[in-house]
């Protein structure tokens, strides 16, 4: 783990996110206090693409052209 005073870190705010990433735990010190720490985000969790394959059904028609007096309706006509 590496203590950085805030100073420093406002200058060198890029490579610290790079150090980071990387896998090192940074903590951003003021006056010698903690403040923050810079830590490696996670990876993110769970199947996101094609989670919904398969449960979706897309209709035949789905862009056939509305009826008139729904065109209407969203145009402001009543």
């Amino acid at each position: 783990m590496t203590t950085v005073p805030l100073g420093e870190a406002k200058n060198n705010l890029s490579k610290l996110v790079d150090e980071a990433a990387a896998g090192r735990v940074i903590t951003i010190a003021k006056h010698g206090r903690a403040l923050a720490r810079l830590v490696p985000a996670g990876k993110p969790s769970g199947k996101r693409i094609g989670a919904m394959k398969g449960k979706l059904v897309i209709p035949d028609d789905f862009d056939a052209p509305l009826p008139d007096e729904v065109v209407e309706a969203f145009e402001g006509h009543s």
